[in-house]
């Protein structure tokens, strides 16, 4: 089937607008009323309802990228960190936002930050280290040593009680309870890229260099390796409702392919979704569906029924797709561009605030 064989489906574009270079993050609030957007310029943006125009710029382009953007539990708080070593908090108030502290870093990188789940701690990679940062103290709760390498990659448990990193052969997982003791370790065989875990917090999953993908069942010390792909693991994605099996489905993306595991009695079976002709970016299931997402540099967005079957192209990037994120509650989906492109498609009715023009 070609790539621009056209796929009929019920997502229509209800909104596109641009940044002024390549959209290196896209966040929606926890509430789904507003969206966020950073590009490799440096610009962070907020949108609120694009039928009023009500766009406000958190920072103009300054020539030092944005690579990661993150909205606190309850969306009281937005963080942006890149190339510059800052790290940036505001406070949201209805269409206020107001800076109320700038973390500086010596200029390392910050491309990975997370809020905690259950409380306002944010924690966000500075090389090897880890700084977790409290926003109702205004103080750093602790700064946790890699050791080993760089830090890959920073999740939380769902229920806040651990911090997990990734790195050089091993994931760290640190309990929140107190930092000062020695975290648990997963190890992997050559380096932890991306680290994952499930909506329950049963399972961790960890894409790998090595081209595996390690999962591990929490308090079950074997842990599954899946092999085989045809390189580095660069996204993971589960969805957020089980499937029969009482497990969620994995998805993974390495170069242009996308495999799906879902898990049977004992083990995890795996399906190819071959579509994309370049590599995909970012994946992300639909909240409480399992409808997946992908968007790729060969310029489309693919959605998957059941993580099987292709149910829609959506296309607007002529360039290339660089990050894409679901509404946390309706059918509505953003993509970035490596152009600048911002673009929303809805199911149906329009989205929340986000009305088709």
């Amino acid at each position: 089937m070609s790539l621009k064989a056209k796929i009929q489906g019920d997502f229509q574009q209800c909104w596109g607008g641009m940044l002024s270079d390549y959209v290196t993050a896209i966040a929606w609030s926890p509430q789904g009323k507003i969206l966020a957007a950073s590009s490799s310029a440096g610009e962070v943006i907020l949108y609120h309802n694009l039928e009023q125009e009500l766009v406000k710029y958190l920072q103009t382009s300054n020539g030092e990228s944005i690579d990661s953007l993150v909205f606190s539990k309850d969306g009281e708080f937005l963080a942006a960190g890149g190339q510059n070593g800052q790290v940036k908090i505001w406070r949201l108030h209805s269409e206020e936002a107001k800076l109320i502290s700038v973390l500086e870093n010596n200029r390392t990188w910050v491309d990975r930050m997370a809020w905690s789940p259950t409380k306002n701690q944010l924690a966000f990679s500075c090389g090897r280290y880890v700084q977790v940062w409290n926003a109702d103290t205004g103080n750093t709760e602790t700064t946790l040593n890699f050791d080993t390498s760089s830090v890959q990659y920073i999740t939380w448990h769902p229920n806040g009680e651990s911090l997990a990193v990734a790195g050089y052969q091993s994931l760290k997982i640190w309990m929140s309870e107190n930092w000062d003791d020695d975290p648990s370790l997963v190890p992997v065989d050559s380096t932890s890229l991306v680290i994952l875990w499930s909506a329950d917090g049963k399972y961790i999953a960890s894409g790998n260099m090595d081209c595996s993908i390690t999962v591990l069942e929490w308090n079950n010390p074997d842990p599954w390796v899946m092999r085989g792909f045809p390189g580095k693991i660069r996204n993971l994605a589960w969805s957020n409702i089980p499937t029969k099996s009482g497990a969620p489905l994995l998805a993974a993306s390495s170069i242009e392919g996308i495999v799906v595991w879902e898990k049977d009695a004992d083990n995890w079976d795996s399906r190819v979704l071959p579509r994309h002709e370049g590599n995909v970016l970012s994946i992300q299931f639909q909240p409480h569906t399992h409808l997946l997402a992908s968007a790729s540099e060969d310029g489309s967005v693919c959605l998957w029924n059941q993580g099987k079957r292709l149910l829609q192209v959506l296309y607007g990037a002529n360039n290339g797709f660089s990050c894409l994120s679901w509404h946390p509650h309706e059918s509505t989906l953003a993509a970035g561009g490596k152009n600048g492109e911002l673009i929303i498609w809805s199911k149906g009715t329009r989205g929340q605030g986000f009305g088709r023009r």
